[in-house]
């Protein structure tokens, strides 16, 4: 089992999570934050920690959100990893209020 980066993510890049995580699983490109699933030891300590729900553990996930689990392994395997808490995107605050989460 492992956490998955939803759509959620999409335009906010909120880093909150990367702070609690204790292995480094975070990586994340110009839009979004992905988790590696190699990495991943499903402590959980991330998905309170964001400010947009977008993380989820792998059992959790709606039918539409599965194919989050390959996006997440696929794109977190080509990107480097984000260790520390990062500026959120310009978009993060309008994201949070488009997800009704203000």
């Amino acid at each position: 089992m492992t956490h998955v980066v939803t759509a959620n993510c999409q335009a906010c890049r909120f880093t909150d999570c990367v702070t609690v995580c204790p292995v480094a699983c975070f990586h994340g490109d110009d839009e979004r934050l992905y988790i590696d699933p190699e990495v991943c030891v499903d402590c959980s300590a991330c998905i309170p920690a964001c400010p947009v729900g977008a993380i989820k553990e792998e059992f959790d996930l709606s039918g539409d959100e599965e194919e989050w689990i390959e996006i997440n392994a696929t794109r977190a395997s080509a990107l480097p990893v984000i260790r520390a808490k990062q500026a959120p995107l310009p978009s993060a605050e309008a994201r949070r209020s488009e997800l009704g989460l203000n």
